[in-house]
């Protein structure tokens, strides 16, 4: 007796194909609009910073001089230092398409990069997961 049929592996092909062919208009549409990163303190907008400078650079916000983010020139941004215990936030990694976020809870900064000219009525309000 077989347990995988001709038909089923059909059905999971069209699966894929669809589920790929989707990934991909998605991942068009937030990479074509130019997106900005974000950096709130306290919940406060602090500074907005553009991804398109094509240079590196390495700051800090005037709040908390001891967390350093650095901008690569390829578009992407970091928690590059942070005086916190842990450092979940420097090991978030790069950050570069609209949605991804990285935050140093102790030090009470959040990192998101958004698009350039605010959100579309199209967009997620909230993800809620188990």
């Amino acid at each position: 007796m077989k347990f995988i049929k001709k038909i089923d592996i059909l059905i999971i092909a069209i699966i894929l194909l669809s589920s790929l062919i989707f990934w991909g208009i998605n991942r068009l549409n937030t990479t074509a609009s130019p997106v900005v990163a974000e950096i709130y303190y306290k919940s406060k907008l602090v500074k907005t910073i553009s991804l398109n400078n094509k240079k590196d650079i390495t700051f800090s916000i005037p709040q908390k001089p001891n967390v350093i983010f650095h901008l690569y020139a390829d578009g992407s941004i970091r928690f590059e230092k942070s005086d916190c215990r842990d450092k979940i936030c420097v090991r978030s990694g790069k950050l570069n398409i609209v949605g991804e976020s990285a935050a140093c809870l102790p030090n009470e900064i959040i990192l998101k990069i958004v698009r350039k000219k605010g959100d579309s009525p199209d967009d997620l309000d909230i993800i809620l997961g188990k």
